[in-house]
């Protein structure tokens, strides 16, 4: 056997061997997995949010979220969707997480178990992930920010959408996001989405909070 092919071949072993932990790493249970309440920070065009998760009523929710902040996925999305109720003066949500600047779409995760029962409620300021219309149980990576107390959301004769956390600081940065001019746009074939771009620069898990 030649030097050069064993040492191609111990290359890769150690590739593998240290990229073992790095992938058991990005998985959301193992994410401060004794903190039922862990903090992100959202670094977006517009400011910063920070969003304190539950754990303790959405765990599959919420280490699911963990796991796309983990490795890096949500960097460079953006929020493809600042809507208002307009017929009642109101309004309703901003979401994001699925599309790049460019609209295209970004890679999914199996699909998640849809914890809308949970107790948690579509508050004003509570995130919750978004689902496909009819489909419960297909949220993956979207999510969305409640911008009213969205009641109708709640579970009730069917599924509903699935808060997993609420936001302690940054509520200035989501009124601003509120604020931006929407329009239709073509790629996505949505309306109510951001003629300039309102981009996540980053996620990132805070440090444990004392208790």
């Amino acid at each position: 056997m030649n030097t050069r092919f064993l040492g191609t071949l111990t290359a890769v072993f150690l590739t593998l061997f240290i990229s073992l932990p790095t992938l058991a790493a990005v998985q959301g249970q193992f994410v401060q997995k004794d903190n039922l309440f862990p903090r992100v920070e959202f670094a977006t065009s517009e400011g910063k949010i920070v969003v304190e998760l539950d754990r303790s009523r959405a765990p599959i929710t919420v280490n699911n979220f963990l796991t796309y902040v983990q490795d890096g996925s949500y960097k460079g999305s953006v929020f493809h969707r600042v809507e208002r109720d307009e017929e009642n003066d109101r309004d309703f949500v901003i979401q994001g997480g699925g599309y790049d600047k460019n609209y295209d779409g970004l890679h999914e995760n199996d699909p998640i178990f849809n914890e809308s029962g949970s107790g948690l409620e579509n508050d004003m300021y509570t995130i919750a992930m978004a689902y496909q219309d009819r489909k419960p149980h297909s949220a993956t990576r979207q999510f969305f920010f409640n911008m009213d107390n969205n009641d109708h959301l709640n579970p009730g004769s069917d599924w509903g959408f699935a808060v997993f956390g609420s936001v302690v600081e940054g509520f200035e940065t989501l009124d601003k996001i509120m604020r931006v001019e929407t329009d239709y746009q073509e790629k996505i074939g949505y309306s109510y989405v951001p003629k300039q771009p309102v981009i996540i620069f980053n996620i990132k898990v805070l440090e444990a909070q004392p208790y």
